[in-house]
């Protein structure tokens, strides 16, 4: 007699493979984050694994790299895995699984590499200022936003018309419309310096290169192939 199993995955086994291991990548470097800090009263993952400024003493030719993975708080984690989640998913799922590790990837080495070039010009303005290049190089950049960015401008390529309601603000908008609004918002952030300590260029980063990326394909033919 047949055996049918008609039984359902389970959430977490029903999230796409890169997605899923994305973000359980991240809670265990949170987890080891918190321990760190928390119960060893130490910063080790900080101080090896976020990205410092590449004359800083603190820098670590793989940190471009593993702060991706590194984050600084509770609501800082929730947010990016929470976005990676909603949007993550479906970009893999209508791209393919080694398309979306490269847009991801991708998308947090652009983050990073303007974010240096921003602090490269921060240094030059702050020439003869021996406090503000020490800050400069004891000040980490932490988490996987500008990737999530370049995730989530890959959506709204794939998805300008859908209609999304954000966790904050609650407002149904058009997904091509939140881009751009988001987009914006960290232009004029990191011009103007307002709402110091968050990387608005590395936003910004991830999102030029998920959209370059994602034009590319389209343009070449290769979007869809998997």
């Amino acid at each position: 007699m047949p055996y049918y199993d008609n039984s359902r995955p389970s959430f977490w086994n029903s999230i796409p493979v890169v997605t899923r291991n994305l973000i359980l990548i991240n809670l265990i470097v949170f987890a080891a984050t918190v321990i760190d800090e928390r119960f060893l009263q130490d910063d080790f993952v900080t101080r090896y694994f976020a990205l410092f400024y590449p004359a800083s003493p603190l820098f670590r030719f793989w940190q471009p790299l593993t702060h991706m993975f590194v984050h600084g708080g509770l609501m800082h984690i929730f947010f990016n895995m929470y976005t990676l989640l909603m949007f993550g998913a479906p970009v893999e799922r209508a791209i393919g699984e080694k398309k979306f590790t490269v847009l991801y990837f991708l998308a947090g080495f652009g983050a990073a590499a303007l974010h240096i070039g921003v602090q490269y010009l921060q240094l030059r303005g702050a020439a003869g200022s021996a406090a503000a290049v020490q800050d400069l190089f004891l000040t980490p950049t932490v988490g996987a936003s500008g990737a999530v960015y370049g995730v989530l401008i890959a959506f709204a390529m794939l998805n300008p018309n859908a209609t999304l309601v954000l966790l904050f603000p609650p407002i149904p908008l058009k997904a091509k419309w939140w881009v751009l609004i988001f987009a914006a918002i960290e232009l004029f952030t990191g011009v103007t310096g307002t709402m110091d300590g968050i990387a608005h260029f590395a936003h910004l980063g991830g999102m030029v290169v998920g959209f370059l990326l994602m034009l590319y394909w389209r343009k070449s033919g290769k979007l869809w192939r998997y």
